[in-house]
């Protein structure tokens, strides 16, 4: 896991010092669609040229599949921006995604149920 602290874009005492979408070069929408729940991994090619050290970041944090909000929440970036880092990653060749699998089978209705009366109990 990568530390908070770490890298030039930080400063323990006053936190990011540079704003979040300066990092995605004010980039709002990855040039790939990418689900919050999908899995992202390294594919072992190194990316060409000079990248940020919050690339750098991604690469580590992905050696083992891991969901994009996850990426996000540990780089400590809005979800728009990290889905930027990771696409420009993925069109080189240095990531791999899979979307989020979810069940074949319809969620339990008893179950809905019992969550929303659990809820309605901690109003």
């Amino acid at each position: 896991m990568v530390a908070v602290g770490d890298g030039p874009w930080l400063d323990d005492a006053a936190g990011r010092l540079v704003r979040p979408f300066t990092i995605s070069n004010g980039r709002t929408r990855p040039s790939v669609p990418l689900d919050l729940l999908s899995q992202v991994m390294t594919t072992g090619v190194t990316p060409l040229g000079c990248l940020g050290p919050e690339y750098t970041q991604v690469l580590t944090l992905c050696r083992v599949p891991v969901s994009v909000a996850e990426t996000a929440a540990r780089l400590g970036l809005p979800a728009a921006v990290t889905k930027v880092l990771l696409a420009d990653l993925l069109d080189c060749g240095a990531l791999t995604t899979q979307p989020p699998v979810f069940p074949h089978h319809p969620t339990d209705r008893a179950l809905l149920e019992a969550v929303l009366d659990g809820l309605r109990r901690q109003l």
